[in-house]
């Protein structure tokens, strides 16, 4: 799962964020390509388990089933609180196939429901937003903007995605509370920035060009869970530009980000991490065609046809693909700990009529320029969150 996820990672990052911040789930972009996946057959079905790196579908549902097992307990109480949750919505004019309702039921928790996208596509839109809306607690609306849902639309996938963690031990601000510190930007320039701080040892691990710290969030103390443990991870370059270097290595070596996890905590010297909140908008389909992954969005040759069926008088039959896979994401990073969201949805048409796409020793860490950061669950290696922060006064 990480080495997709950071697959994903480096062309999110360098296609849609060569001058900003970004921030996104590559769990739940994962997630619903699952889905999807559960539903096509043929070369399409065989393109998602390559992307996916599943032997076969049903490889691909139990790594999903095993993997996802960890948020299973979704209202987690205390220090760490995560939300996780799938949907499916389907026209009235279409039926859902019994094989993909069972692994859409069974597998994935999410309950398919019917809208009217014919008639009433503004109406099924605002359903899904308030559906994602209320998942993420808040902090994602308006994930599908107006005139996004034509009469077209045959089904929507969608995954909802939402963290909140406290830190083992909490940050206090740099200096006091109105003090700042600079921030060199990759344009040469700094700005001046609130960070936070805090004394003692820190897990870091320095490698050839880079640094690593791990930040241990609380556990969720939840008595049935199997309690699992989530950090976030700051990767940051010895160069002050070195981040898009970085992020290339990281998505293309295989085994990255497990052979960089710091073990052993070490005395700091200097230590400082930049305050941050910004939310990204991600359209995701261009990133996969490239990456490979191009028949699901072929309104010729997209095979979903394990998903719904047309009324069978309708001639000619009609064919499903995906027309877009669009991800809103949020985050905030202070002293307490992190809280972050995403929903990720995939808007599949019907072919035939318009669709619009829509050792002890001092270590200094001073993440004061731009960087790279992952939030995943330690036990499973699964990775909620990535991005990058190339200037922390940016919302």
């Amino acid at each position: 799962m990480a080495d997709v996820s950071l697959t994903l990672a480096k062309h999110v990052l360098l296609n849609h964020g060569q001058n900003s911040n970004v921030v996104f789930s590559p769990i739940s972009i994962e997630t619903v390509l699952s889905m999807v996946a559960a539903g096509s057959s043929g070369a399409t079905l065989d393109q998602f388990l390559s992307f996916l790196k599943a032997r076969d579908l049903s490889d691909l549902k139990s790594r999903y089933s095993s993997g996802i097992r960890v948020f299973d307990k979704s209202s987690f109480s205390g220090d760490l609180s995560l939300f996780f949750a799938n949907g499916v919505w389907l026209d009235e004019s279409l039926s859902i196939k019994p094989s993909f309702l069972e692994v859409a039921e069974t597998v994935y928790k999410a309950v398919p429901g019917q809208v009217d996208f014919k008639i009433q596509p503004e109406e099924a839109r605002k359903l899904v937003n308030l559906w994602v809306e209320d998942k993420t607690r808040g902090l994602i609306k308006d994930i599908l903007s107006p005139g996004s849902i034509k009469n077209d639309t045959g089904l929507i996938l969608a995954n909802a995605l939402y963290f909140k963690g406290a830190w083992t031990r909490v940050f206090r601000a740099y200096g006091g509370s109105r003090a700042h510190h600079d921030f060199h930007l990759l344009d040469g320039n700094s700005i001046k920035v609130p960070f936070m701080t805090r004394s003692g040892e820190e897990y870091i691990s320095a490698y050839d060009g880079f640094k690593v710290l791990k930040l241990p969030y609380k556990k969720s103390g939840h008595p049935v869970c199997n309690n699992p443990s989530f950090s976030m991870y700051i990767f940051l370059p010895d160069a002050k530009d070195g981040l898009q270097a970085l992020v290339e290595k990281a998505g293309s070596e295989s085994g990255f980000l497990d052979r960089h996890i710091p073990r052993v905590e070490v005395c700091t010297g200097k230590f400082l991490i930049p305050k941050f909140k910004f939310e990204s908008n991600i359209e995701a389909t261009q990133v996969l065609k490239n990456l490979g992954l191009d028949l699901p969005f072929n309104e010729r040759e997209a095979d979903l046809t394990e998903m719904a069926v047309s009324d069978p008088t309708e001639y000619p039959p009609q064919r499903l693909y995906i027309s877009n896979i669009i991800q809103k994401s949020l985050i905030e990073v202070d002293e307490e700990g992190t809280e972050a969201a995403a929903a990720t949805v995939a808007v599949v048409c019907r072919y035939l009529t318009s669709c619009q796409e829509p050792i002890i020793k001092t270590i200094d860490f001073v993440a004061d320029h731009p960087f790279l950061f992952v939030i995943r669950e330690n036990s499973t290696g699964i990775v909620l969150f990535i991005g990058q922060v190339l200037n922390p006064l940016t919302t």
